[in-house]
């Protein structure tokens, strides 16, 4: 059985995506891996390569394996736990990821299954669970239905600044941000909540959130607003950050009306990948704008974008500087990269826009 105090070993298994946006479930955990020590990533096109050299172009001694056998020959530690790092759009399992699944249980692996695909409902995957005495985990399974919320307006009393870090399409880095915002603010002396919305920042160990996308519309708002309280009556924060999913405008999600309805944030930060021309798993839809996705967040919002962020892939270094300052010159607000630079203009800008925050802004080193 899987032991409280078992130190987590995972393998992640991202074929064919890894560093991709489909990949992003495994680019989260390598950056920041939470609850886990991450031995080894399976993916065989970038088989023999460093996953913090392909995602960053920094080692971090995470081998990259061209199959499961592979990786647990090739982790340091014995690996205890499997993940499925994949995020395809439909989110559900195919013939090959449930072959390693299995296989991964007869190794006496641990399954955190992140699709919308439950295997706790799957007999088959449960019997084998039983027989080779592991457990399996659905991370976006929603609690059961009777415990379901609609909005209760509770959220009108949260006295806490509530920011919410949306987007312009999917997998673009509105997780990533919001943590590294979320880390700056506690480096600075600020108690920061974040509350997750996907499968990433459950995995990773998030205090507050759920899978926004496995819930009914009408159930995800309450739901969020259920669990921003509670971030709020559980810790009284200096702010709450919430992690934002898909983008407003986007044709096939509505995850971000709920967050802004949900969550009610009083500031937005728009993260935004400059280079991508259409949508990621829509290619024939066009890329929103930067100004349309602000005017229509805003307006649909009740709120304010305070800043924009960047998504690097497929810039030089050049073009990213160059695309900071004209978006800074042309937004008036502060813009950057938070992997490349780090998240002070952003967390400067949250304290100059929050009266509350000057008040007790504490330095740490």
């Amino acid at each position: 059985m899987e032991g409280f105090l078992m130190k987590k070993y995972a393998i992640v298994y991202c074929e064919h995506q890894f560093g991709s946006m489909d990949g992003k479930t495994a680019n989260g955990l390598v950056r920041d891996s939470g609850l886990y020590e991450i031995v080894a990533v399976i993916d065989s096109t970038k088989a023999g390569q460093d996953a913090g050299e392909v995602l960053d172009q920094k080692k971090n001694g995470i081998p990259i394996c061209k199959n499961l056998q592979d990786a647990i020959a090739s982790a340091k530690e014995k690996p205890n736990y499997f993940i499925l790092g994949i995020a395809p759009a439909n989110a559900f399992l195919q013939k090959e990821e449930r072959q390693v699944i299995i296989e991964a249980m007869e190794a006496g692996m641990h399954i955190i299954n992140p699709l919308q695909e439950f295997l706790t409902e799957d007999e088959e995957m449960m019997a084998l669970a039983k027989r080779y005495g592991v457990t399996i985990r659905d991370i976006r399974k929603p609690r059961p239905k009777k415990e379901w919320t609609l909005f209760t307006g509770r959220i009108l009393q949260v006295k806490t600044p509530v920011v919410a870090v949306l987007g312009t399409d999917g997998a673009c880095g509105k997780r990533t941000t919001a943590m590294i915002v979320a880390k700056e603010m506690q480096k600075r002396g600020y108690k920061a909540a974040f509350v997750a919305t996907g499968q990433t920042g459950l995995i990773q160990g998030a205090s507050y959130g759920f899978a926004m996308d496995a819930f009914p519309l009408q159930y995800m708002i309450g739901e969020l607003e259920r669990e921003v309280v509670r971030a709020y009556e559980t810790e009284r924060p200096d702010m709450i950050i919430v992690e934002g999913q898909g983008a407003l405008s986007h044709p096939a999600y509505v995850s971000s009306a709920g967050i802004l309805k949900g969550a009610r944030p009083q500031a937005v930060i728009l993260q935004h990948p400059p280079k991508r021309k259409v949508l990621g798993d829509f290619p024939f839809v066009e890329m929103p704008t930067v100004e349309s996705e602000i005017g229509l967040i805003e307006h649909f919002g009740k709120t304010k974008v305070v800043a924009i962020t960047l998504n690097h892939e497929g810039m030089t270094d050049d073009e990213l500087k160059r695309t900071i300052d004209e978006y800074e010159r042309k937004f008036r607000m502060p813009v950057t990269d938070v992997l490349k630079y780090g998240a002070d203009k952003v967390v400067d800008r949250l304290i100059d826009y929050f009266p509350s925050l000057q008040k007790h802004e504490v330095a740490v080193s």
